[in-house]
């Protein structure tokens, strides 16, 4: 993320939580105007308390936030824990207490332990850095990743840069600036106009965010603007402050955005368009009643295209509200598609669905009462969204430090949930046993922890139900990034000659894999990591035919030493393999992981080959293929149905299929614990390919 210029940032573990960061503090080298959005909540936080009858302000310089403890309904000690912390981070910045901000977020009604929080002030100090990654994971709560955004504009012929970290996942609802948020900017703008626009950016796009309709004590967002970019300061509306506004309302967009697809167990983003409704107002208020009814949420997340139930809550809200709306002539859309249009229309309800599993779905209703309209955002409702919140304080247990923990034990849930886990999971371990696996490992699932957590643990399940797979990767957006760095891509196209390979190697054989078998075996697999020239596992050649320069390194697979993998599945090992191949001429070839992972079940007679991308399954145009058989996918092949990385993975999976693997999946490694929904349960939820 690009930083602007003046502004550092820092977290650390002060004991706040068990483990992970829990401090972050945020500092510009010169004073700023400074402005924020609070909570609606009258229950508001000792921080919200402090901060609001201050802002908007000058010369504000940093802003010390935690996690871990809401520091809410603490009574009189809670503010004056504040005016501590506010104090003492002053004194060491050496700036006056006015200078500094402060947020909290976490756990409510427990005293927040100050001494923890200021015996990390000073390291804080020393760790400042323009790079606000440590700051980013440390305002964490049930977020399953860290969160940052940034943006450039052209002001009076200055370049300035926005920028932001942020939380959010659960407590959120409209009317408020529904999460924690430090924007920085070094644009030169006055307080009371950075207040306006901030207020602009958030009623259209935090205000029309809901998670579950609970609305948090703590939520605020600040900005800060330091005028390092050096431009004509903005004093008034003009043109200048609307092309501000307008990027700190794209950046909030994209937060409100990223923090929906968040929410508390969330599996997909949810997004609700109104139009034609009697005003603006009306429009956003009935998109939120959408993107917040329970029913329609709990629909979302079994992918049901249940239109009644968005109809019904349009009704429920217009009737309850008197606003002049008519339902019976709306017309609504799931996904693109015409649900309903003055009465049911038909549609084909297998293909709904299926695009329904897509990690966003899009609900748009039309009305005809005006020409308001409005989106809001929300997410799906998930047994994890119940599970986290049903034992959210229950689990947490004070410590003697003053500090809180969680006990996650298994066996503090309940019989019921423990006994149905077993009895759908044991359903299919006979299924399973013996079975050998290949998954190749790519796209989204790659880059966001959450996913890569949720691969891991699939991995896990598989093998407790007797099932042995085998991971073949790539090198994902870390890749893309490294090259991109080192000026080894032209035109989006991998230079692999010898700079280039010897990068590549080191990303995909080292930090990558490392990277996946380190978390397999904190989850107690036996994942081992390989490149494919360990054990002359991958024999390779050059691509022929191809003299290019782009292609130098490029080859195919010629032989497999699968005796090699025989020994490590015998020994109960997860291999987890790099594409690289090692040819008869000494030199290093990148084979690809869909190749790869083609070839090894080939060799293995894997009873199952798994390709997780970043698409619901193999589609042509926006139709989704459930299943299909070789015949048929080949005829959609030679018809040129697929472009791309999908036509590779056809060839690929065509070529298993040849080679005796029985099945293939190809399914959206976009969404959490695909693995097991496609193999652990009857109807899957991408493509499956059989010969």
């Amino acid at each position: 993320m690009k930083v602007p210029l003046g502004f550092s940032f820092s977290g650390t573990h002060a004991g706040l939580k068990p483990q992970r960061k829990d401090v972050a503090l945020v500092y510009s080298d010169t004073p700023c105007s400074a402005a924020g959005c609070f909570t609606a909540n009258k229950a508001r936080a000792a921080p919200v308390q402090d901060a609001e009858p201050r802002l908007p302000a000058t010369g504000i310089q940093a802003v010390l936030i935690n996690s871990g403890n809401a520091n809410a309904l603490t009574g009189p000690s809670g503010l004056e824990d504040v005016r501590t912390l506010l104090a003492e981070t002053a004194r060491v910045l050496s700036v006056p207490a006015s200078a500094v901000l402060s947020a909290s977020t976490g756990v409510i009604g427990h005293p927040l332990p100050v001494n923890k929080v200021l015996a990390v002030l000073g390291p804080l100090k020393g760790a400042l850095r323009a790079e606000p990654d440590a700051a980013a994971e440390a305002i964490m709560t049930t977020d399953t990743r860290p969160k940052q955004a940034w943006r450039e504009v052209r002001i009076g012929g200055r370049d300035v840069t926005v920028s932001a970290i942020f939380k959010g996942s659960g407590m959120m609802h409209p009317s408020l600036a529904t999460v924690i948020a430090v924007i920085t900017t070094d644009c030169a703008i006055q307080p009371g106009a950075l207040a306006g626009a901030l207020r602009e950016a958030v009623s259209s796009t935090f205000n029309s965010l809901t998670v579950d309709g609970d609305m948090s004590p703590n939520d605020t967002v600040y900005a800060l603007a330091n005028g390092r970019a050096g431009n004509p300061a903005i004093t008034a509306p003009g043109p200048e402050l609307d092309a501000f506004t307008a990027t700190l309302s794209d950046l909030c967009l994209e937060m409100a955005r990223e923090i929906a697809s968040d929410g508390e167990g969330a599996t997909k983003l949810l997004e609700v368009k109104v139009s034609g409704a009697p005003t603006g107002a009306i429009a956003q208020d009935l998109a939120r009643s959408v993107a917040g009814s329970t029913l329609v949420k709990a629909a979302v997340f079994g992918a049901d295209p249940n239109w009644g139930r968005v109809l019904a809550t349009v009704g429920a809200r217009a009737g309850t509200q008197g606003y002049e709306v008519d339902p019976y002539s709306a017309r609504v859309r799931i996904q693109g598609i015409t649900v309903y249009q003055g009465q049911p229309q038909p549609h084909d309800p297998g293909q709904l669905k299926a695009r329904m599993r897509e990690p966003e779905v899009h609900i748009e209703v039309e009305l005809t009462s005006g020409e308001g309209s409005s989106v809001a955002w929300g997410c799906d409702l998930s047994y994890d969204y119940v599970k986290i919140n049903a034992d959210y304080t229950s689990l947490i247990i004070p410590r003697p430090d003053g500090g809180v923990g969680k006990d996650d034990r298994l066996a503090n849930y309940s019989p019921a949930f423990k006994t149905t886990l077993l009895v759908e999971a044991l359903s299919y371990i006979s299924r399973f046993k013996g079975r050998r696996c290949v998954i190749r490992f790519g796209g989204a699932a790659m880059v966001k922890e959450n996913l890569k957590q949720s691969f891991c643990r699939d991995i896990e399940l598989l093998r407790s139900a007797g099932l042995q797979p085998i991971i073949v990767h790539g090198g994902g957006p870390e890749l893309t990034r490294t090259l991109d760095k080192l000026g080894l891509r032209q035109e989006g196209e991998l230079i692999t000659d010898d700079s280039g390979l010897k990068v590549v190697e080191m990303v995909i054989s080292g930090s990558v894999n490392s990277e996946l078998v380190t978390l397999l075996n904190k989850l107690g697999d036996r994942a081992v990591g390989l490149s494919g020239k360990d054990g002359a596992l991958l024999r390779a050649r050059r691509i022929p035919g191809d003299d290019g320069r782009a292609k130098e390194h490029v080859g195919e697979v010629t032989r497999v030493n699968h005796e090699f993998l025989e020994m490590l599945l015998g020994q109960g090992y997860v291999p987890v393999i790099s594409p690289m191949g090692l040819g008869e001429d000494g030199q290093t070839y990148d084979l690809g992981s869909d190749a790869v992972a083609s070839e090894l079940a080939s060799a293995l007679k894997a009873h199952k080959l798994v390709y997780l991308h970043d698409a619901p399954g193999i589609l042509r145009g926006e139709e989704l293929f459930s299943e299909l058989t070789s015949a048929q996918l080949e005829a959609h092949l030679l018809a040129g149905a697929f472009s791309g990385s999908m036509q590779t993975r056809s060839r690929m999976a065509l070529k298993a299929l040849s080679a005796g693997v029985e099945r293939v999946h190809i399914i959206d490694g976009r969404v959490p614990h695909s693995l097991i929904a496609e193999l652990f349960t009857d109807k899957g939820v991408g493509t499956l390919v059989t010969r």
